[in-house]
């Protein structure tokens, strides 16, 4: 599990690069948020989480496998993950935050990537901001 890399893993990097195309400007990794986000819009009011679909669980996604040995570590491990996901989502929506979770296997295809980030973005424009900063 050490091997896992904490930041700037493919699937993030493919989101970064997805919205700088689109002309977004973001931060990385605000540490002074409840749980880090990957990718922070300020301007926006939005926090994007690129989660592993094996770590976080993804539903019904074939990624999103069980291991075969030590199965109640894993699944203990799994529902901890799953807790603290829900946690910081809550904590970022009372302080204003909007949280999207895009999944590992959502961005191999960088089309419709761009699609769900543009289309988040011109969603949110139309709605007004309430943001408690930080």
């Amino acid at each position: 599990m050490s091997r896992v890399p904490q930041k700037g893993s493919s699937p993030e990097i493919r989101v970064r690069q997805a919205a700088h195309a689109l002309g977004l400007r973001f931060r990385l990794h605000r540490r002074d948020l409840p749980g880090t986000p990957d990718i922070v819009f300020p301007r926006h009011g939005i926090v994007i989480f690129v989660h592993g679909c094996f770590w976080h669980r993804h539903p019904g996604c074939p990624k999103a496998s069980m291991p075969k040995s030590r199965i109640e570590f894993w699944k203990a491990k799994f529902s901890r993950n799953i807790a603290r996901d829900l946690r910081n989502k809550a904590h970022l929506e009372q302080m204003g935050w909007h949280v999207e979770v895009i999944w590992e296997c959502e961005t191999r295809n960088s089309l419709t990537l761009a699609d769900r980030l543009s289309s988040l973005f011109s969603l949110l424009q139309r709605q007004p901001k309430h943001i408690e900063r930080v």
